[in-house]
């Protein structure tokens, strides 16, 4: 289920070959003039659930309706992918998928922003998020698209914490968490916990001591979840805009 990652596949013809060598020799191959930094650091797996009437921000039907919640949806899959490219390359994000894995919303962002689909494998959220991690095949972040206050700058700091940490979270107000980050998933990690609860985070930090992983936690944050959430968010007046239908 997890992609590789080679080029398209063309050979290049020797002439065209040794030049290519002799740039990159004098330090002038285009490759080292716009070589992205986004690509330094590790991925990022976003989960998404597709904008559905009825099926997404299921919460938020009181206040906005089964199709004002699904357009919710819709804006905060793109306000996330927006924020993400501030500070990851489209090739290292992977969209994980839910509910309708073609829905025209995930092709249209496919092409858009030129980042992978992938559908989230069956199993609690435990397991679909070390399905997500393990496929990274190395350190990686994953975040949810309920945290409009994840920004590119926090982003790029749980980024270097991870550099030096086994593990990095960024938990939220409701005792859960909107990002983890590992330098190798572990299942054990994901074991045992309540998730949907008050407990998610208190459970998580017993799982890191028993696997005795060192953590970073950059800041507190929270989720657009409720439809008192929803006033929270009217307060930033920037945000609010780009995202409330």
């Amino acid at each position: 289920m997890c992609a590789d990652h080679d080029g398209d596949g063309l050979a290049a013809s020797p002439d065209l070959a040794n030049r290519q060598s002799h740039s990159q020799a004098c330090g002038q191959g285009l490759g080292d003039q716009r070589r992205d930094h986004r690509e330094d650091g590790p991925r990022l797996a976003i989960l998404a659930k597709a904008p559905i009437p009825g099926q997404a921000k299921t919460r938020m039907i009181p206040a906005l309706g089964a199709e004002g919640a699904a357009r919710l949806q819709h804006r905060l899959i793109e306000h996330t992918l927006k924020m993400a490219l501030g500070a990851t390359s489209a090739r290292n994000i992977t969209l994980w998928t839910a509910l309708e894995h073609d829905h025209p919303c995930f092709i249209e962002f496919q092409q858009r922003y030129g980042v992978t689909l992938r559908p989230q494998p069956e199993g609690d959220l435990g397991a679909r998020m070390h399905a997500a991690l393990c496929c990274a095949g190395g350190p990686s972040l994953l975040i949810g698209t309920d945290c409009p206050i994840l920004d590119k700058t926090l982003l790029k700091t749980c980024q270097k914490r991870l550099k030096d940490a086994d593990s990095v979270f960024l938990p939220a107000e409701d005792g859960g968490y909107a990002l983890v980050g590992v330098r190798r998933p572990d299942p054990r990690l994901f074991h045992g916990i309540d998730w949907g609860t008050s407990s998610v985070m208190s459970q998580t930090h017993a799982r890191l001591a028993e696997l005795l992983w060192t953590l970073e936690c950059p800041t507190t944050v929270w989720d657009l979840d409720t439809p008192q959430d929803l006033a929270r968010l009217a307060d930033m007046e920037a945000l609010a805009l780009e995202i409330l239908p």
